[in-house]
Order: C-alpha cells, then sequence, then structure tokens
C-alpha cells in the first residue's frame, strides 16, 4: 500500500449512523474502533465543568494540558464507546444533545483540535483503526487506504437520533431536536479549522435509504475490494 496507512475513516455529521456502522466494520475486520465524537464530547465535558473561559487561550492550554482521556472497548456491537475522563467514567454524560452541541463548539478551538488530532494520530500510528469522526479522512488519517463519507436527510438522522433517546427513557422534542442538527451541521461545515467535508478521495454513502447491515456490506466490500487490488 505504499505510504498509505492501514487505517479506514468513516466521516459525516451526526445521527447517519457512523459509530454502529464503524463498530461493525472494526470488528469485522478485526481493527480497533477510534471514536473521534467521543473524545471531543469528553473535552467538551472537562471544559464545561472546569468553568474555562473559551476565549482565554492561555486558560484553555493550561486545562488541556491537564486533560487525562481513555477510550475503553464498546461492550457490544450496539453499545457506545466508554470514556474516562480524569479517572472518572462519563460514558453516558458525554451523550446527551447538549455534549453534542458543546462539542461542536469546542471542536472548533485551535487548541482542542491540535491535542485531540495529535492524541488520534499516535493512536493510529500502528494502523488497524477504523476512525470515525468529521475529519478523520481530510486531517487526522490523509493517508488512510479506505475513506468513506455518510450522509442522510436532517429528518431521517433525527428521526433514528430521537428512537435512541427514546430507548434509553428520554424525552424528546423532535422539532426542537431537528434544529439542534441542522444548527450542528451548519457549525461543523462553516468552521475554520477542520470544517466537515467529504475527503475527495473519500466514497459518498448515502444510509437514509439503507439499513446498517446494508452500509456495513457496502462498506467491507469496497474494502475488501481494494485491499485485493492493492495486494495485486
Amino acid at each position: 500500500m505504499s505510504n498509505l496507512q492501514k487505517v479506514v475513516t468513516i466521516d459525516g455529521p451526526s445521527g447517519v449512523g457512523k459509530s454502529t456502522i464503524s463498530r461493525r466494520v472494526a470488528a469485522n475486520l478485526s481493527f480497533t474502533y477510534l471514536d473521534t465524537g467521543a473524545m471531543y464530547r469528553a473535552v467538551a465535558l472537562h471544559l464545561k465543568e472546569t468553568a474555562v473561559d473559551l476565549d482565554d487561550e492561555a486558560s484553555l492550554r493550561t486545562s488541556l494540558d491537564t486533560l487525562s482521556l481513555k477510550l475503553l472497548p464498546a461492550a457490544g456491537e450496539s453499545d457506545d464507546v466508554g470514556v474516562i475522563l480524569n479517572g472518572r467514567d462519563v460514558s453516558q454524560d458525554i451523550r446527551s444533545p447538549e455534549m453534542s452541541m458543546l462539542a461542536s463548539k469546542v471542536s472548533a478551538l485551535s487548541p482542542v483540535r491540535e491535542k485531540l488530532t495529535h492524541m488520534q494520530q499516535e493512536i493510529g500510528r500502528e494502523g488497524n483503526i477504523v476512525a470515525e469522526g468529521r475529519d478523520t479522512g481530510t486531517v487526522v488519517f490523509p493517508l488512510a487506504s479506505w475513506k468513506f463519507y455518510l450522509d442522510a436527510d436532517p429528518k431521517e438522522r433525527m428521526r433514528r437520533r430521537a428512537e435512541q433517546l427514546r430507548e434509553k427513557g428520554e424525552q424528546v422534542d423532535e422539532g426542537e431536536l431537528l434544529q439542534m442538527i441542522i444548527k450542528r451541521d451548519h457549525d461543523d461545515q462553516a468552521r475554520t479549522i477542520a470544517p466537515l467535508c467529504k475527503a475527495e478521495d473519500a466514497l459518498l454513502v448515502d444510509t437514509g435509504m439503507l439499513t446498517i447491515n446494508e452500509v456495513t456490506e457496502v462498506l467491507l466490500r469496497v474494502i475488501k475490494e481494494k485491499n485485493s487490488a492493492l495486494s495485486g
């Protein structure tokens, strides 16, 4: 594969099934699943709890220097990655819509981006990684061997997210949730640093009309076909 990394990147906006599909692809390939979104959510929670002034770069960098972050393997294909923040399990705390919005905000900050991009690149240095996020194919692993960009209509993504939240016993205002998804899309795409966008060499997959199994099958087929071509 010449200078390409043995890495699969799966990017796209929230609610397109990236996490579930990434876990399944990783399990099938016996790769490690890297949930970059969970890392940004954890940083957002850390900065919120320490009441850091996000406009004060010196204070922000000092706070990030004290950050201890560890990802734990998901218990199963339907479970989220576990997250230990400064020695505390915050796996559930970071999954709220509030943390999703705050993660989008802090991910636009240069010190946060620099720190987490470096952490992610260190994790992926040895390869055999499935990295899921918003800029894994464009910024974090530009030399990844296989790149995908998943997308779906915002209303379909809202419906899926509402279903997930209700399964956890949470009340959902669908109109408010849809507006949050649309706003997050805009914020992610409009930010100056590492905006959400499709890498030129990534395959676009619309997940709106496909099941999780069907999307997974598409990705695995492409990975195996390209791997055979590169090996041959």
